[in-house]
């Protein structure tokens, strides 16, 4: 059985004009069982929340770091923390 956790990710580069939180989202919905959001910060960054398993979570930030994501990332910070709940499926903020 797989433990839920909460990834909190914040994505910098040139994430924000790209369709990143579009692809983010498409990406969290294909792998499956995750919540959460893509929100863009004022910074220029996005902040991605995902809650599940941590199988997913960790697919989802290995895609975050990959080069198939949109726009260009420059570097992925991450907190892992127990799930809070209150999402319902995957949003773009």
């Amino acid at each position: 059985m797989s433990e839920d956790v909460r990834l909190v990710a914040w994505v910098r580069g040139r994430v924000q004009g790209v369709g990143f939180r579009w692809f983010t989202r498409a990406k969290a919905l294909e792998i499956g069982g995750l919540s959460g959001f893509a929100l863009n910060l004022g910074d220029g960054r996005v902040q991605v929340v995902a809650e599940g398993a941590r199988g997913g979570c960790e697919g989802l930030l290995e895609w975050l770091q990959s080069d198939d994501t949109p726009g260009r990332v420059d570097g992925v910070t991450e907190i892992w923390d127990t799930p809070r709940g209150g999402y319902e499926g995957f949003a773009i903020r």
